[in-house]
Parts: C-alpha cells; structure tokens; sequence
C-alpha cells in the first residue's frame, strides 16, 4: 500500500472505503453502478479534474499532473512498482496484475481519488495519487476538515530521485490543488516517521509537521500544507 514517500513513495489503507459527506449521498445512490470516470460531473464534484489543470512551473521545467490511461501507462508504472527503493513503500511490486488492480480499483470508483503520471518537461517521471483526505481510511487517524485533499506520490527513476526534485515538485502540487480546489482549506500527506528524507521534503514545500499518527501499516508524520500559510511557508 502507498506511504507518501516523495523518494520517495507513498502507503496506506485504499483510498475508497469512506462514506460520502450527506450532501452526496442521494446523488450516488441513484447513479448507475458502473465507473465514474474523471471529466464527469460526479467525479468531478468531489475532486476535480487535473486533465483540466494548467502546468505549474517549477525550477527544473514545468510539471503537469496527467490522469493514467492503463493501456498507455501500465508498464511504466509496473516498472517503478519494482523498483526496490519504490517497493518497499508502495508494496505493490510483481507482475503488471497486480499494479492494475490497485489502478483499477480508483479508476473505477466515484472519483474520490485520481492516479496521475506527473510529467516534467513533457517527460512522465513520477507517480500521484491525488485523494479526498476527508473521504479516505486515514480520516479515522487525525481530525479531518471537509475538503481535505491528500497526496501520495513516488519519483519513477533513480536520476531523478537523486536530483533532489521531492520538495519542487510537491509544493508544484499542492499549490495545484490548492489553486484549483477553492473548497479545499489544507494539503495533507502522511510520510512513514522513518523516512527522514521524506518528511524533510515535505517541510521545504511548505508543508509543517502537525503530529504523529498510527496508521494500520506504519507509524506516520502528519504534514499539512495550509491555504493560509502558502504564501509565508
């Protein structure tokens, strides 16, 4: 399971097993029960639509988050799953089945979460997983604010994981959600406590350490980026 890790990788419960906030309920109960793609106005409702997001720039060239597309993505995300810096993280490496089935499963949900390739100067070299905080196993573990969006990523290639582009590219996409979620008060991620690097990352995004957490597959380090505090942070 991912443990945000901008390594760096990402892990914890799957991200669609919470409860829909009342005001969504009956919309989701009549609808059909068939995927609800990213672009529609259910999925999007509740998350947004990063196809639709503008690249941001970061120092190293601008950086785009762009949804998955299995058939063209797969192989390039099964690869990095097997990579072992990326494997001890994420837990998901092996055969191409067993990546799909952990894409699958939010490619077929309501939209509450969104596997993207980040790409940076139109090259696909990391993994995120863009997910409604609030909506999501992890809520049970901090307290939660409506509109919680949280992040999981992983940096595909070892060059790249050596040039020291974790903290760009997370303030990169936090802002993004921030600046496309007006809704959305907070940015929230929640490196494994052992991963030092990782959570050094995140403090030079902008992100600051809130509290420690228990989560079912790891000991955690709450990091929040606040909408009030981007511009100082």
């Amino acid at each position: 399971m991912p443990s945000t890790d901008p390594g760096l990788s990402a892990g914890s419960e799957d991200t669609l097993e919470r409860q829909l906030p009342p005001e969504w309920r009956a919309l989701y109960d009549r609808r059909p029960r068939r995927p609800v793609p990213t672009g529609t106005p259910a999925a999007d409702a509740l998350l947004g639509n990063p196809a639709d997001w503008a690249a941001a720039d970061t120092p190293a060239g601008p950086f785009a988050l762009v949804p998955v597309q299995p058939d063209r993505d797969l192989d390039r995300i099964v690869h990095w799953m097997n990579d072992p810096a990326v494997a001890a993280f994420w837990e998901l490496a092996g055969g191409p089945e067993i990546t799909a089935a952990h894409l699958r499963a939010q490619l077929g949900g309501d939209g509450r979460s969104v596997p993207c390739l980040g790409v940076l100067a139109g090259v696909p070299m990391s993994y995120w997983e863009i997910y409604r905080a609030d909506l999501d196993p992890v809520a049970r573990h901090y307290p939660a604010r409506p509109q919680d969006t949280g992040l999981h990523l992983l940096i595909g290639g070892a060059r790249d994981r050596a040039r020291g582009l974790g903290a760009a590219l997370l303030r990169a996409t936090a802002d993004l959600v921030l600046d496309h979620r007006p809704r959305c008060g907070r940015v929230i991620a929640e490196p494994d406590l052992r991963n030092t690097a990782s959570v050094a990352a995140f403090l030079s995004a902008g992100f600051r350490y809130s509290e420690e957490i228990e989560l079912p597959d790891k000991r955690a380090a709450l990091m929040i980026r606040d909408r009030a505090l981007r511009h100082v942070l």
